[in-house]
């Protein structure tokens, strides 16, 4: 009897990292399906944004027709902003500073469109699988608990529709489980139709003496030879932008990093001054930011990942030795 027993247990052993594999699997699948989502669905909704004890409700448009995207998110409490965006063209209205922002998105990922479109090398440093039901805005959903392998990033459990693969709420959590940063929809719609005026900007005809900052920026698909980056496990490169917020303002390298989930990114410019300035660091929930002086040049580095490796990733930054 014995060992049947044990023949038995060996074979419940053996199939063990078969089902979680078919498990990782599927997860994976639902986490394609996410990404596409949030890109080709036509969807409205209001959501609410909680980092640290910073909270923040907006509410959103998303219309996509003829492979065109609309959208337009309203900034509900607090300092009023709009966002207003056609396809790659981001019009952020400031009113309480007479201020409008011109920009392009460039790798720029937000709620409800957080993930990447290829989930290549994801499970290389998270473990995925899929989580338990529950419920969203109304609506019977299924999560995906995403976990790092390491110390260098933070966890994600995501509740998505299964219907349509639009996420409806995601939250980050440190290593003992603590969300960190949580941002959900309290009311969504998903399909159409969308009025018009939901997706105009309702402060356009109120800009007369603001003042219009228009980002120019040229993404070098290579570096100057100048910085030497020394990444996290898992990191890449995503881009390499040069702007300009003003005529007379200095030219900012902003340079992206990400693992398909965490994302860095790098702000260098010229150090104003001959004071020297003592590294810092201070994190705003989950966002982290670490700040260092190198020569003559002042780095920003902010990251949604701990403060620890955010500090390591700042200090493997270097200027190459002419």
């Amino acid at each position: 009897m014995s060992r049947v027993i044990a023949v038995c247990l060996a074979g419940g052993v053996l199939a063990m990292p078969a089902l979680a594999q078919e498990n990782a699997g599927a997860a994976l699948q639902w986490l394609q399906k996410i990404s596409s989502a949030a890109q080709r669905l036509t969807y409205s909704g209001v959501f609410v944004y909680q980092n640290g004890n910073r909270g923040e409700t907006s509410r959103i448009a998303h219309l996509v027709d003829n492979n065109n995207e609309s959208e337009r998110l309203e900034v509900l409490d607090g300092s009023p902003r709009e966002i207003v965006r056609q396809n790659d063209e981001i019009r952020c209205f400031l009113p309480e500073s007479k201020l409008l922002i011109i920009a392009h998105r460039n790798n720029r990922r937000s709620f409800p469109a957080l993930l990447p479109k290829s989930m290549a090398g994801l499970t290389e440093f998270y473990q995925v699988r899929k989580g338990p039901p529950g419920r969203v805005a109304g609506i019977d959903c299924q999560s995906i608990v995403i976990e790092p392998k390491d110390d260098n990033r933070y966890g994600h459990t995501l509740w998505f529709d299964p219907q349509s693969g639009l996420l409806l709420k995601e939250g980050l959590l440190n290593d003992r489980g603590e969300t960190l940063e949580m941002v959900a929809f309290t009311e969504v719609r998903i399909g159409g139709p969308i009025e018009p005026d939901a997706l105009r900007s309702h402060l356009e005809s109120k800009t007369s003496g603001w003042q219009v900052f228009n980002v120019q920026s040229s993404d070098s698909r290579g570096d100057d030879g100048q910085w030497q980056f020394h990444v996290l496990p898992g990191f890449r490169r995503l881009s390499w932008l040069k702007q300009q917020m003003r005529p007379d303002a200095p030219e900012v390298t902003q340079v992206v990093f990400s693992d398909g989930l965490a994302g860095v990114s790098v702000f260098i410019e010229p150090a104003s001054g001959q004071e020297k300035i003592a590294d810092n660091a201070f994190s705003m929930g989950a966002i982290g930011v670490y700040k260092r002086r190198i020569g003559d040049y002042q780095l920003v580095v902010m990251g949604d990942v701990p403060p620890p490796a955010l500090k390591r990733f700042a200090e493997g930054i270097e200027l190459r030795k002419k």
